[in-house]
């Protein structure tokens, strides 16, 4: 996962996650009165659905509560990446709680088949479903669109930092998919008087629901691993380093997200060998604050000087190519006098 914008505000998300806590509350309960009435195994794993998906935004929400904490001495760098953990466990529940029971209860029903009682309330309540979740999808793409920028809806979920809207939008698409399944299968049964349709719609529900957590992990476990900046923001970061006369150069550059709204930097700066410690010391301050002007969400800035030495860098160091990378897309790789063709 890279970025979107890293200077997105730390209430990004919030009012997705309350929608579809409230949403996905009330789904449940409806479902689970439909449950009672109809005893379709769709409903069933739409019921546990919508459940799982409510204590994942219980989850989300206590992520975000726990990054605020303040640094400690056991964690100095703070507790921002409890905002990926929490999303990663998301991302368990919603495969052993969701898609595994689903999968159990349309194999259960596939070879123990039962007739479905009352097939009207399943319809009236997944309509009503639909709706609340066309609600909670609503309220997560708009919050999305402003945050997004110019990038597609896959290389949004795949580029931003804080986990909360790209998990919000899979559940609330996986839950719209999944209604759509549950009235397919008690569609199917009704008309062809075959209960199987039923298991079915509760198997597909589940395989849904595996791929969608899926995809989730894969993302979290990279924010969790530790990403960098985006090559917009490291393009700032180089910028304002090399805009002051003190900083001859940017020799090399590395950047770690420790939370969706902290940044860490650090970098290894050319200097002049004639500059006294006291005036490499002064440099090093204005190069930090030039940096956190530009970059308001690098909270951690480490800068060492040095003496830059062209036959020692090597290009295919990632720390190097962060540097040299185009200034604007589009643009030869960035070169500087002594670089090594």
């Amino acid at each position: 996962m890279s970025e979107a914008h890293a200077d997105e505000p730390h209430s990004e998300g919030l009012r997705a996650v309350l929608a579809a806590l409230g949403a996905n509350l009330g789904i449940a309960a409806t479902k689970l009165v439909a449950f009672a009435f109809t005893g379709s195994a769709s409903m069933l794993a739409e019921s546990v659905h919508s459940l799982a998906d409510s204590g994942n935004q219980a989850l989300l929400l206590l992520g975000r509560s726990r990054a605020r904490r303040e640094q400690t001495e056991e964690h100095p760098f703070g507790f921002g990446r409890e905002r990926y953990f929490y999303a990663f466990v998301v991302a368990v529940v919603l495969f052993t709680v969701g898609a595994v029971f689903s999968l159990y209860e349309g194999i259960h029903k596939i070879i123990s088949p039962e007739h479905i009682r009352s097939p009207l309330v399943a319809f009236v309540v997944l309509a009503i479903a639909m709706v609340l979740e066309s609600f909670s999808l609503r309220t997560a793409v708009h919050e999305t669109n402003l945050v997004r920028g110019r990038n597609g809806w896959t290389a949004f979920i795949r580029r931003a930092k804080a986990p909360e809207l790209p998990a919000i939008l899979l559940e609330d698409v996986a839950a719209l998919t999944g209604l759509i399944f549950a009235t397919a299968g008690v569609a199917l049964t009704v008309i062809t008087g075959d209960p199987v349709w039923d298991g079915v719609g509760s198997l597909a529900i589940g395989v849904l629901l595996g791929c969608v957590a899926a995809v989730l992990a894969v993302e979290m476990k990279s924010l969790l691993i530790g990403e960098s900046a985006s090559p917009e923001l490291e393009r700032a970061i180089v910028a304002a380093l090399e805009s002051g006369p003190e900083v001859q150069r940017v020799i090399h550059l590395r950047t770690l997200h420790m939370g969706p709204e902290s940044l860490l930097v650090a970098a290894k700066i050319a200097i002049s060998g004639a500059d006294s410690a006291a005036l490499v010391a002064a440099g090093i301050d204005a190069a930090e604050r030039r940096v956190r002007s530009a970059v308001p969400i690098a909270e951690m800035i480490y800068l060492e000087p040095d003496i830059y030495r062209p036959g020692r860098a090597d290009a295919t160091d990632p720390a190097i190519r962060a540097v040299r990378r185009p200034r604007r897309p589009g643009d030869p790789a960035a070169r500087r006098p002594g670089d090594s063709p």
